[in-house]
């Protein structure tokens, strides 16, 4: 029971920071694969209140069938963007789109939060993401984006980190826009296409 209400506490604070950060739909749908019986039994099974249960089947079996599972589904987490280079032909780190990096903010925000409790401080999920290994992994983009959000949220607070997530999302959206009417324009300039 401890698992399922973890889960759903998290949710519920990455929802409020998906909201914020003006990304409603990926607030509504972040991590629904946890409920999925791959990620809901052993989350379950290997629950042990101050670690994710995944480290402890990692432990048991030297892999995590449920974070394989869950880090092809959900693309907010930057293991999902890797890609065969068709230069190098090599699995390598690719930008990861703004909406999702998004998330991934709210989610390491959201996270800090409910495994914090009462002792969370806006430096957390900044000091997290500095000890882990997670940059070296990450395409130098995403890193470097998702650094800066923390470096803000630390430094300044969760109003102005929030407000810049924002403008990048808006931002975001306006050069998807102009690059769907770019490409309709082509197609219908050139009919052979």
């Amino acid at each position: 029971m401890g698992h399922i209400l973890t889960v759903i506490k998290h949710r519920r604070a990455v929802r409020k920071n998906c909201f914020r950060a003006g990304i409603p739909w990926r607030g509504i749908v972040h991590d629904l694969s946890k409920f999925s019986p791959t990620e809901l039994i052993p989350g379950i099974r290997f629950y042990q209140g101050n670690r994710s249960p995944n480290e402890r089947e990692r432990e048991l079996f030297g892999y995590s069938k449920a974070w394989l599972h869950h880090k092809g589904r959900n693309r907010h987490h930057f293991e999902y963007w890797n890609d065969l280079n068709i230069k190098t032909r090599h699995y390598e780190p690719v930008r990861m789109p703004t909406v999702f990096a998004v998330e991934m903010f709210c989610d390491r925000v959201g996270a800090s939060k409910v495994y914090k409790g009462k002792d969370y401080r806006d430096s957390d999920p900044l000091d997290y993401f500095l000890r882990g290994k997670a940059r070296s992994a990450m395409h130098p983009d995403t890193a470097d984006d998702l650094e800066r959000w923390l470096r803000l949220l630390a430094e300044q607070g969760e109003k102005a980190a929030f407000s810049a997530v924002r403008e990048e999302v808006k931002k975001a959206k306006l050069e998807e826009k102009e690059a769907r009417r770019a490409v309709m324009k082509n197609l219908k300039g050139n009919p052979e296409k």
